[in-house]
């Protein structure tokens, strides 16, 4: 059963906590916790059937960091805020969302596709 604290999630499976795999495909990177790579494959096959795995690695450790500068997202800002209110005004319509952010902070588009974006990946 996940557990959750401060953001970071661990699989704690019969013998201590599951690896954690990244497999990419052409349109996605897929983040899970697996026994082995072939379970980790598995999750991919299971979810996105008509995609082939790229690039399969175990991460060293157990969590997964992001960092908002790698998507753009600097200064003080919370961006996720205004780009989740504009994500629920759009129904999860996210070339509505970008349009409405755009309106909203007055951004450029690769901005507020970034902005976006980067808050569908983190769970919306």
């Amino acid at each position: 059963m996940p557990n959750c604290a401060f953001g970071i999630f661990r699989w704690m499976g019969k013998a201590g906590v599951m690896p954690l795999f990244e497999i990419e495909t052409s349109s996605h990177i897929i983040i899970t916790w697996a026994e082995d790579e072939q379970a980790a494959v598995a999750v991919v096959q299971e979810s996105y059937p008509r995609e082939r795995p790229t690039r399969v690695t175990r991460r060293p450790r157990d969590t997964w960091v992001i960092s908002k500068s790698a998507l753009g997202l600097t200064g003080d800002g919370d961006p996720c805020t205004t780009a989740r209110d504009c994500l629920a005004k759009a129904a999860g319509d996210k070339v509505h969302a970008i349009r409405l952010y755009m309106q909203h902070t007055g951004t450029d588009l690769e901005r507020a596709r970034k902005a976006i974006e980067s808050n569908m990946v983190m769970g919306w």
